[in-house]
């Protein structure tokens, strides 16, 4: 049975092997990206000198407009609760855009642009640097990312079955991984007992990834958690949210004229953004950043768990008074499990220690094709001599 098992391992990882190394390395390297991104964007993202009080959120929103293009607004301004970190300002496009802004001084710190490396292994780890189709036909990048992906969970699970040892003794010599007995037994520790060791973070990082690539896959892990409504896919959903974008052009346009006349965003608007601000920060004194929009806003308190977890409010558009109020936990189950799933995914969802050893276990899930095709060169140059 093993002599199968190990046909149907070894089959499957070489023509997916190269792959799943690009997967599983791209995945290491954004791990840490918010902290990366810290360091790289520090001028950018923190301010010079924290003041007790900061400027009106209408001052800000018109500081950043005076260097937007004429079609472009704002939409949102996110504060945080760290005095030193800088206000965030969302824009209409591009997608996802934003300027920040010091909440003290009004001056504009700049666009948000993502480091360029951490754009490339996010397309590399998603679509294998592939571009989305905004027509709705075959994602050739993500599909080829999720076929991948499945074989990687096969392969894992059948170097389960040919490892599993049948004495005591002999699971534990399968267990350790040495360097002083030579460089074949040393690759070969590194690729079973290695495996073994990062193989549950592996199947979890694998079986949650495949979320993003199917959509029938999608649904059938949200009917496990019980969940029958499946949020879309990222390329439909990117598709239909490109098709809108079209449709909204022409009356973008022929808003614009009269954004030049009275401002992108009305004075009176803009001031009950802050006075719904206000509210809220006085109503959840431990928040970790507030974003409020056209009407709407959100309260995140950051710590451990979904790190999408948000209670979201609504004001007067005309008032600033909160008018509703819908706390995290009465939020959907399907909007808690796909922010469960994502933090799960990358393991922000335990703190620095979930984060490190999932750092760990995709650099190390890397190096797993590497040694199998070392092991596997070095018995076919065996059978020749």
């Amino acid at each position: 049975m093993k002599k199968i098992f190990l046909k149907f391992h070894l089959w499957l990882s070489v023509p997916f092997g190269i792959i799943v190394t690009l997967i599983c390395f791209s995945g290491a390297m954004l791990v840490f990206e918010p902290e990366a991104v810290k360091l790289l964007r520090h001028d950018m993202l923190y301010v010079d000198r924290p003041q007790h009080t900061a400027l009106p959120i209408e001052s800000l929103v018109r500081s950043v407009e005076q260097t937007l293009p004429e079609d472009v607004r704002v939409t949102g301004v996110t504060m945080y609760a760290d005095p030193e970190m800088a206000c965030k300002v969302n824009l209409s496009k591009p997608r996802r855009a934003a300027v920040y802004v010091d909440q003290y001084t009004g001056e504009v710190k700049g666009l948000y642009e993502r480091p360029a490396f951490f754009e490339t292994m996010q397309r590399l780890h998603r679509w294998l640097l592939d571009n989305r189709d905004d027509s709705g036909g075959v994602f050739w990048g993500r599909t080829v990312v999720g076929i991948s992906t499945i074989v990687f969970v096969l392969v894992l699970l059948s170097g389960v079955v040919i490892w599993w040892p049948k004495t005591r003794r002999m699971l534990r010599n399968s267990l350790k991984i040495t360097a002083s007995k030579g460089r074949h037994l040393l690759w070969r520790g590194l690729h079973v007992a290695g495996g073994m060791y990062v193989l549950l973070l592996l199947l979890v990082m694998a079986l949650t990834g495949l979320t993003w690539s199917f959509q029938w896959y999608s649904k059938g892990f949200y009917a496990l958690f019980g969940v029958g409504e499946v949020p879309k896919s990222g390329a439909v959903a990117y598709a239909e949210q490109a098709k809108k974008e079209k449709s909204k052009a022409k009356g973008d346009r022929n808003r614009a004229e009269g954004a030049r006349e009275k401002g992108r965003n009305d004075a009176a608007a803009c001031a009950m953004w802050q006075t719904a601000y206000d509210a809220l920060r006085a109503r959840n004194p431990e928040y970790e950043q507030i974003t409020v929009s056209d009407g709407t806003a959100e309260v995140a308190f950051g710590g451990l768990g979904n790190q999408r977890a948000a209670d979201k409010y609504t004001f007067d558009k005309s008032t600033g008074s909160i008018t509703s109020a819908s706390p995290y936990a009465d939020s959907a189950r399907s909007s808690k499990l796909r922010g469960w799933i994502m933090s799960v995914h990358m393991g922000t969802w335990g703190g620095m220690l979930t984060r490190l050893l999932w750092f760990v276990a995709a650099l190390f899930g890397a190096t797993l094709p590497l040694t199998g095709y070392y092991l596997w060169i070095r018995r076919l140059r065996r059978r020749v001599r």
